[in-house]
């Protein structure tokens, strides 16, 4: 139908709607809206074509003041027989069919989605060229979708209205008139006059409910041809559209269901008719398409992930480059600690032994593997990786692609509940991944970066707020398995999340309380099914956790572990504006950066909030900014440049269950994301501004915030090499079965390169101390490292003070007693710091001089009689 243009637009500008006068050449039509179009497609219809076109004619003739003015378009798919002819024919007399014409067949959704973007109806009905649902059925689908003059009034003023703001699947609690009102056969009321044959019928009734499965639960005939939708929103949802078969009906109600335009069922009069082009293969074939639906991505999404992995790579650069020596410079000793952890699961999985627990650090007593952070939920996937390329492998991979998923994730969820305008997405999404805490945790603590998990969880408990009760138990089952899977990824994060998440939810109720009302009940609902789900998964490994070998009670980190109200002022030490010296005083160290998010960024979104700041959800989103940033200033707050010190409010939650071991200067990690929902808010709107010098300014506003929080690559450092008497294995000659390996000084949180001799080496030996949370004293405090010893003791104050006490008797027999406890085969002493005062103080205390052996100095130890 060349000629014609067409009245539907697109709501997401990165999916163009096709042209119909591309690829159809046929009749010009009037340009003017109509009450109602009917499409119908058509291939090798010559038949049937023409009775079909004649019965739809007469009904509409014969009640003008019903149907209004009206058009009828024919969509000959490249019929190879009279279709063409027939349609013409019949347009020749009846002025108001239109006919468009296609050289090839190319399915059923191509066509409509070919007649619906050409049509100008107020409302549009489609309908298989067969009747198989007689068309006086349209009286009954008309009669839900025909508003009364008033709506109708407001319908027609619409594009006056100011655009409202949706969120959390809200839309349909607002406007339960029906978009769509579609033919069932599924329903009571039906009527079947001709049945299929009885396979055919039971395998198309299989179809369909795998169909329902997969794509649109609650609606129990997607299949029938014969569907009335309102003009606008099918002209919309059509040119979103991409499948060109017989999936384009669950593709176009899936369309309708997630942009919250309510969709009815109506019972119809149903005949199978003999030539009918549908199959029960076809289900089959439709299922196939929604699954390829389901997995297609969008060229501009592609385009988004490939930027946040160039990101990544970029930020993670100088580790890939020599992933044999490269030292991430920022993670103190972190990184030992992670490639540990990565390696020592390996080794569990690949001998089949418990993952929760481990002797090869913190000899003899072993460490409570489930009570420290070592992700299990990527950990023991990566097994294979870990053994095959080795732990530094697996723990460059982590970061890099744990960071790119990350921020892929928000993207998801931005672009599903927060602006469909990708750009601005993909802005706010990049915020939330690569702000400054994160970068900050992106040198020693994946499991604070790594967080794709979080926006699935997020967007599954909006769902739960949609209230739509059929899907309250699917919702809460994988709200479930999802909260139980980043138990194994990260708790803390976990808890900082829900946090978040129940601050934004109080605030959001403050701020729509109605919108609160309607889904308060589906929520609660939603969470005690989560946890039905979830608790049964976990409740062993947290048992074990909490209870096991090596449990701890919490891990005290003092009163003084909160933000400085200047860390949200001040740029990151490894920003792109940044002042090492300025953040490093303002942190308890460089791991530890937990605000940082610049005085551009905070007045940026300032402004954002008093410009947006109706919105119920900017609203929503300011309260979690604001409460969070307050709860991570700690249980006092330092007023600065000033002695005043007030309390603060996380001297209500510091000694309370789970809250007692989290550092309060994370929780203004909540930020990140809710700055970044501000953003993208703004940058969708900042896009539709004019004139055109608006855009520009705020486009330059939101650079200026952001450019100064540019991460920079994460500079690395050479490690130090582990000693040839290690590599080698000559160690083995000295450590019988159950003996461990002494380093000197003792692995611990200051100094745990003795971890990466045993990963890099496949666990051949255990240690005594390490770096990991164990406990501590009859009260079994939670610390950092193995209970001290007073040779452990001994030996880390002379590596870091280089002083050499006076090593008499005393000190001696507690050196025995001290290796007997740590069932020492060997003493090591690699080169390092301060290593001849170390030197000398091991002789003394074992009263010989060490062996120099394999780059390293060695006092082998007599087996006990």
């Amino acid at each position: 139908m060349s000629g014609r243009t067409e009245p539907g637009t697109d709501p997401d500008p990165a999916i163009p709607g096709p042209a119909p006068s591309g690829d159809f050449s046929g009749d010009d039509g009037a340009g003017s809206a109509v009450d109602l179009t009917v499409v119908v497609p058509a291939y090798n219809e010559e038949r049937r074509l023409r009775p079909t076109l004649d019965a739809i004619c007469a009904h509409l003739r014969a009640d003008p003041d019903r149907w209004g003015d009206w058009e009828l378009i024919v969509v000959d798919d490249g019929s190879t027989d009279g279709t063409a002819a027939v349609a013409a024919e019949a347009a020749s007399d009846e002025p108001r069919i239109h006919v468009l014409t296609s050289d090839e067949n190319r399915g059923k959704g191509y066509a409509l989605r070919q007649g619906v973007l050409a049509s100008y109806g107020r409302r549009v009905l489609v309908t298989d060229a067969d009747l198989a649902t007689p068309i006086e059925e349209l009286d009954a689908l008309d009669a839900l979708l025909t508003p009364d003059d008033e709506a109708y009034a407001d319908e027609a003023h619409a594009d006056e209205a100011p655009e409202r703001e949706t969120y959390a699947d809200e839309a349909p609690a607002y406007d339960d008139t029906p978009a769509a009102a579609i033919g069932s056969r599924a329903l009571p009321g039906s009527r079947i006059d001709v049945h299929q044959r009885p396979l055919r019928e039971w395998l198309g009734r299989l179809g369909n409910r795998l169909i329902r499965l997969v794509a649109v639960r609650g609606i129990r005939d997607t299949q029938c041809g014969f569907k009335l939708f309102d003009g606008d929103k099918a002209r919309a949802a059509f040119a979103a559209s991409r499948l060109d078969g017989w999936g384009i009906d669950v593709e176009i109600l899936r369309h309708f269901r997630r942009a919250g335009w309510p969709v009815a069922e109506v019972p119809v009069r149903w005949s199978h008719q003999t030539g009918s082009k549908v199959r029960p293969a076809d289900y089959g074939r439709v299922l196939l398409e929604l699954l390829r639906l389901r997995t297609r991505t969008r060229p501009v999404d592609l385009a988004v992930a490939g930027l946040f992995l160039l990101a990544s790579v970029l930020l993670y650069k100088g580790l890939w480059t020599d992933l044999d020596r490269a030292y991430l410079a920022d993670s103190m000793q972190d990184q030992n600690q992670w490639e540990w952890f990565f390696a020592v699961t390996a080794d569990n999985v690949a001998h089949l032994r418990n993952p929760l627990f481990t002797t090869y650090q913190g000899y003899p007593d072993g460490v409570n593997l489930m009570a420290n952070t070592v992700m299990l939920g990527l950990s023991v996937p990566l097994t294979p990786v870990t053994l095959l390329f080795g732990p530094t492998v697996t723990w460059a991979l982590v970061l890099t692609l744990g960071l790119t998923g990350t921020a892929v994730a928000w993207y998801w969820l931005f672009v599903r509940r927060v602006t469909r305008f990708r750009p601005a997405a993909a802005l706010g999404a990049a915020l939330a991944a690569f702000a400054p805490p994160m970068m900050s945790h992106g040198t020693a603590h994946p499991n604070f970066l790594v967080l794709f998990m979080i926006p699935v969880i997020i967007d599954r408990a909006l769902r739960l707020c949609s209230n739509d009760e059929r899907r309250v138990v699917r919702d809460g089952v994988l709200l479930g398995l999802f909260a139980a899977y980043q138990i194994f990824l990260g708790e803390e994060p976990l808890l900082l999340a829900a946090m978040g998440m129940l601050i934004f939810a109080v605030s959001y109720a403050l701020a729509s309380p109605d919108v609160a009302r309607v889904a308060v009940r589906p929520l609660l609902r939603g969470l005690g099914v989560a946890l039905a789900v979830s608790l049964p998964l976990v409740a062993f490994p947290l048992y074990w956790q909490f209870f096991g070998p090596q449990s701890y009670h919490s891990v005290l980190h003092g009163d003084n572990a909160g933000n400085s109200p200047l860390a949200f002022l001040e740029f990151s030490g490894r920003a792109l504006f940044g002042d090492e010296t300025r953040a490093d005083s303002l942190a308890m160290n460089r791991t530890e950066q937990n605000a940082f998010y610049g005085w551009p960024l905070t007045a940026l979104a300032f402004g954002i909030v008093v410009w947006l700041g109706r919105s119920p959800l900017v609203k929503a989103l300011t309260g979690t900014v604001l409460v969070a940033a307050l709860l991570s200033l700690g249980q006092k707050i330092r007023i600065p440049f000033t002695d005043v010190v007030l309390p603060g409010p996380w001297r209500a939650l510091a000694h309370q269950p789970l809250f007692e071991s989290v550092i309060e200067s994370r929780v203004a990690m909540i930020c990140a994301p809710a700055l970044g929902v501000l953003i993208a808010l703004a940058a969708a709107r900042i896009a539709d501004l004019e004139p055109r010098a608006h855009r520009v300014v705020g486009l330059v506003a939101v650079v200026a915030a952001l450019l100064p929080i540019l991460p920079t690559p994460q500079p690395v450092r050479e490690r130090a090499e582990v000693p040839r008497f290690i590599t080698d294995g000559t160690y083995r000659h000295f450590v019988a079965e159950g003996e461990s390996v002494v380093p000197v000084p003792l692995p611990s949180p200051a100094e745990a390169d003795a971890l990466h001799w045993q990963s890099s080496t496949g666990f051949g030996f255990s240690v005594p101390g390490g770096y990991f949370n164990g406990p501590w004293g009859p009260d079994r405090m939670g610390i950092y490292g193995a209970s001290p010893r007073y040779t452990s003791n001994l030996l880390r104050d002379v590596r870091y003070g280089g002083r050499i006490p006076d090593i008499g008797t005393s000190w001696r027999e507690q050196a025995k007693l001290d290796l007997a406890f740590w069932k020492a085969g060997v003493v090591v002493l690699a080169p390092q710091d301060n290593d001849e005062a170390l030197y000398e103080v091991v002789s003394k205390l074992l009263g010989r001089p060490g062996e120099r052996m394999g780059g390293a100095w060695v006092w082998d130890i007599p087996r006990a009689r």
